[in-house]
C-alpha cells in the first residue's frame, strides 16, 4: 500500500494524487505554504489525510517562524488561519491546525523554549498521523460487522488509504469485510469532475486484489436495481450535530437512490470529522471550485469555453437517509442528535481524564 505522506522532520513528502493511476510521484514540501498549496490543488486529498497534512504544515510553520526570528502566537495564528482557508468544508483540516495551535499556546504559557515547543508540535503531528491509521482499522472492524455475506457494495469518491494516513475509512470497512470473505463485488462511482473514484478507489482496490467495477455517477441508481447492490458506504468531510453529512458531490444522490431501493447507506468517518458546533447541515460551508474542472476532463475540453458552470465540491446527505455512522467508537444509529451528543460527552470525558 503506497503511503499518502511521509514526514522527514523538516519536510513533508506527499504522494501526488493528481497523477494517479498513470504515475506514482511524490512532492517534497519544505514549507507550510507548499503543503497548503498541495491541499488546495488536491495533490493531497481526503478529510483525514488533509488533517494530518495540516498538522505537519503547522510544524513547518513554527520551524519557519523560528528561522525568521519572529516566533510568536499572533504570527502562528496567521499560519493556522491561512491553512484552514485552503479547503473550508473538510473539518479535519481545521481540527488538526487548531490542535497544533492550542498546543503551542499551552506550552508558551508554561514558558517553554521555542525549540521545546517545536519538538512537542512535531510529536503531536506524528501522533495525529499514527492515530488515524489505528482509528481506520477500528472503523473497519465495526463496519464489517454490519455487512452480510455476499455483499455487493457501492462507494463514492475515494475514502481509502489515499484519503487517510493508511487503510481508509469507507475502504477500510471494505478491506476488513473482504478479509472476512464477505465481499462479492465493489461498485465504484467514477466521481466527476475529477474522477477520484475511477482513478483512486479502483486503483487501490485492484492493488489489493479486491473485486471492483467502475461505473459512471449516473449509473448508480440503475446499478442498485440491476446488480444486486445490498449496501453503500462512503466517507465524510464534515458531520453536523444532527447527523447531516457533507461528502464529495454526488453523495446526496447516491443516498436518495439507496433509500428508494431499501439499501442501507453508511457513513464511515473518525470523530475528528464531527463538527459539534453546527446544529445541522445547513451550516456546513460548501467549497466551490473552478468552472474549468467541469468544462474539461483531464485537459480535454468537454463544454463550450464560454459556458456557465456550477462546481460545488461537496453536497450534504440529510441524516434521515443515513442508516448508521461508523466511527472508531462504534456505529452511531438514530436518533442522531441524541447519540452524537453522547459521543461528544464521551470524548470530553476522555480529554479531561488524560
Amino acid at each position: 500500500m503506497v503511503k499518502t505522506m511521509e514526514w522527514q522532520h523538516n519536510a513533508l513528502e506527499i504522494l501526488d494524487q493528481t497523477k494517479l493511476p498513470v504515475e506514482i510521484s511524490f512532492i517534497k514540501c519544505g514549507t507550510y505554504s507548499r503543503v497548503g498549496e498541495a491541499i488546495k490543488k488536491l495533490e493531497v486529498r481526503g478529510a483525514p489525510a488533509i488533517g494530518a497534512a495540516a498538522g505537519f504544515a503547522m510544524v513547518l510553520g513554527w520551524q519557519q517562524l523560528m528561522a525568521e526570528n519572529r516566533c510568536n502566537l499572533p504570527a502562528y495564528e496567521e499560519i493556522k488561519n491561512e491553512l484552514i482557508a485552503a479547503r473550508p468544508t473538510a473539518v479535519n483540516l481545521a481540527w488538526a491546525a487548531n490542535k497544533l495551535y492550542a498546543e503551542a499556546e499551552r506550552l508558551t504559557r508554561q514558558s517553554k523554549t521555542q525549540s521545546e515547543i517545536a519538538c512537542a508540535l512535531e510529536k503531536l503531528a506524528q501522533q495525529i498521523y499514527t492515530d488515524d491509521i489505528e482509528c481506520n482499522k477500528k472503523m473497519g472492524r465495526y463496519g464489517a460487522e454490519l455487512l452480510p455475506p455476499h455483499t455487493r457494495i457501492l462507494t463514492h469518491c475515494n475514502a481509502g488509504a489515499l484519503a487517510t494516513c493508511g487503510w481508509g475509512t469507507a475502504l477500510g470497512v471494505i478491506r476488513e469485510a473482504f478479509a472476512q470473505g464477505k465481499i462479492d463485488m465493489v461498485y465504484a462511482d467514477e466521481t466527476r469532475p475529477l474522477l477520484q473514484g475511477a482513478r483512486l478507489t479502483v486503483w487501490e482496490l485492484m492493488e489489493d486484489k479486491i473485486p471492483v467495477t467502475v461505473i459512471t455517477d449516473n449509473m448508480a441508481a440503475w446499478a442498485m436495481q440491476q446488480k444486486g447492490i445490498n449496501a453503500v458506504v462512503t466517507g465524510a468531510d464534515r458531520i453536523a450535530l444532527n447527523g447531516d453529512t457533507a461528502n464529495k458531490i454526488g453523495t446526496f444522490g447516491v443516498a436518495l437512490a439507496a433509500k428508494y431501493h431499501g439499501i442501507p447507506f453508511y457513513i464511515a468517518a473518525p470523530v475528528s470529522t464531527f463538527d459539534f458546533s453546527i446544529p445541522d447541515g445547513s451550516g456546513i460551508p460548501i467549497e466551490e471550485r473552478s468552472a474549468q474542472e467541469v468544462k474539461t476532463l483531464q485537459g480535454v475540453v468537454t463544454a463550450p469555453p464560454e459556458a456557465l458552470a456550477y462546481n460545488p465540491a461537496f453536497d450534504v446527505a440529510p441524516a434521515a437517509l443515513i442508516s448508521g455512522i461508523i466511527t472508531e467508537y462504534g456505529v452511531i444509529k438514530p436518533p442522531y442528535r441524541e447519540n452524537i451528543k453522547k459521543l461528544q460527552l464521551k470524548i470530553k470525558e476522555e480529554i479531561f481524564n488524560e
